[in-house]
């Protein structure tokens, strides 16, 4: 009897009930495991109403938002028409004080109209000559800046307007009566110019690679030109800095007439007008800046 009341009475572990009331007496009777658990449980449940209410702010933000995109998109492409039409207006316009120029030459020039609108440029030409091609060096990069020459300049084997400036002008002093690069016909007064890594011809810019054609006795033209110091120039180029370069003689070549011509002093002579001498004088001189 005395055996079955000691183990009515002590059903339960000594060591049991001393964990328990170490468990209670730290964390009011929750085991840590289960406090774990509640700790991830709320923290989802936050974070799930964190989620829950962004959802909700960009979907009610998300008409606003759309609607400011494209009104910015509707924006461009409005300016983009509108730089695009202007653009156009401008083309038309160069191009009918081009033809009016032309039509005044021809009227004033008498015997020689055809010849001076050739000269300068403001008509369309077409015979023999050369074609010479010149490109950036392979793998150039859009760095640098500024002549050759300058102190702390890092080449990037880019062709530079001064490099078409010399190769231009080498050609018109080996012969070639008529010049363009990429279409753009060169006049005695073209400039030449860069912005950036951009060549500029007349404000217009041209990107590589640069295709000069150039009317004149082509394999005179060529072998002159590629014996000149210009053409020696071209060269080093070549071999120093890897642009890339070739000439060819062409047989037929047509180069347009130049957008627009300017004209400074000239005045067409009509009744009671002259030069001071009593003759008309156009100039022909050659030459790129």
């Amino acid at each position: 009897m005395s055996l079955l009341n000691n183990v009515i009475d002590h059903a339960l572990d000594d060591g049991y009930a001393e964990a328990t009331a170490r468990r209670a007496a730290e964390g009011g009777g929750l085991p840590r495991t289960l406090r774990a658990k509640l700790g991830v449980a709320v923290g989802l449940v936050l974070a799930a109403a964190v989620v829950t209410v962004g959802a909700a702010e960009a979907r009610i933000s998300a008409p606003v938002v759309a609607k400011e995109r494209q009104e910015l998109i509707d924006r461009i492409e409005s300016e983009t028409s509108t730089a695009d039409r202007l653009e156009a207006d401008v083309e038309r316009i160069r191009s009918e004080v081009g033809e009016r120029q032309r039509q005044a030459l021809q009227e004033h020039g008498g015997d020689q109209g055809e010849l001076v609108a050739l000269l300068s440029g403001a008509t369309p030409v077409r015979g023999p000559g050369v074609k010479l091609v010149v490109d950036d060096a392979k793998g150039a990069d859009g760095g640098g800046g500024g002549p050759r020459e300058s102190s702390g300049f890092s080449d990037t084997g880019r062709v530079r307007d001064r490099d078409m400036q010399r190769i231009v002008n080498g050609l018109w002093e080996s012969g070639a009566e008529a010049v363009s690069i990429n279409g753009q016909r060169l006049t005695s007064l073209s400039a030449m110019r860069a912005a950036g890594d951009a060549v500029l011809v007349d404000n217009k810019p041209l990107v590589p690679p640069y295709t000069v054609l150039a009317v004149g006795n082509g394999q005179k033209l060529s072998s002159t030109f590629q014996d000149s110091a210009d053409g020696q120039y071209l060269h080093a180029l070549v071999e120093n800095f890897g642009i890339r370069s070739s000439i060819s003689a062409e047989g037929d070549l047509s180069l347009p007439a130049a957008p627009s011509l300017t004209v400074r002093t000239a005045e067409p002579r009509g009744a009671g007008a002259a030069t001071p001498s009593g003759e008309a004088a156009a100039d022909t001189g050659k030459g790129t800046s």
